[in-house]
């Protein structure tokens, strides 16, 4: 069932908005060749705790870190090590949730280390651009199949392919909540958007083909034909006025 949230919740998940996007901001200046994403999770951590949140992600469904960290190849879900050292060249995509007073915000970037392939800046560039494609068809009245349409044509025309095992969602009191946010589809179809509704929208884009596999560790998600992916999301506020980014930061104005 869709939650469709009061104006005090709504409120609520600003703050919780807000704190991931510090936290997107603390992890974005310690990028560098050199630096083990362990120690990129525990300064998401401890920029969370320090504003009275906690991390979303530590402990849900078992996952052993505050922030899902994934190298090149990798999708989502990848766990944080001391062993995994950034190298120039790679790029990393960085998802957070901070849970503030009972509701949560979550938010996910990709970023290049230093000196990266302009292919692979494409990649990033691509992803973050077919998420504000969607974005525009997020209001009163439209379908969500009009979001995922328009995010996965617009990823198609540049010749990469979307994530289609994994989805965006519906965010509140739950981390996950219906309804589910696919990154393609068809127009016309799906949940109509009311406002005061919220989602996490969440491109998921390859340089290859759109199938993945899960590792061993049941978290860690990657391209099967080892291209590379990234992650664009923001939680999103349907307001009455249009869409709204609970999780914007300084580099989203």
């Amino acid at each position: 069932m869709i939650h469709i949230k009061s104006m005090k919740e709504i409120e609520v998940m600003k703050k919780a908005g807000a704190i991931t996007a510090y936290a997107h901001k603390i992890a974005r200046q310690m990028i560098r060749p050199g630096i083990s994403t362990s120690e990129l999770d525990l300064a998401i951590q401890q920029a969370i705790v320090q504003h009275g949140a906690t991390p979303s992600f530590l402990d849900y469904r078992g996952y052993p870190a505050s922030s899902c960290i994934s190298l090149n190849d990798t999708i989502i879900h990848g766990i944080p090590s001391k062993n995994e050292i950034l190298q120039e060249g790679d790029i990393v995509s960085i998802d957070i949730g901070a849970c503030f007073d009972g509701y949560h915000g979550d938010a996910a970037r990709t970023y290049g280390v230093g000196q990266i392939d302009p292919q692979h800046q494409k990649l990033i560039d691509v992803t973050r651009q077919s998420f504000f494609e969607g974005l525009a068809h997020v209001r009163e009245g439209h379908r969500l199949g009009d979001v995922s349409q328009t995010i996965q044509r617009y990823v198609e025309q540049n010749q990469m392919s979307v994530v289609r095992m994994f989805t965006g969602h519906g965010i509140g009191k739950e981390l996950h909540e219906d309804p589910a946010v696919p990154n393609y589809g068809t127009a016309g179809r799906g949940p109509k958007l009311e406002p005061n509704m919220v989602l996490a929208i969440e491109p998921m884009v390859n340089l290859g083909s759109h199938h993945v596999k899960v590792l061993d560790d049941e978290w860690t998600v990657k391209t099967t034909d080892g291209s590379l992916s990234a992650h664009y999301e923001h939680t999103v506020w349907i307001s009455p006025d249009g869409p709204v980014l609970l999780t914007a930061g300084d580099e989203d104005e």
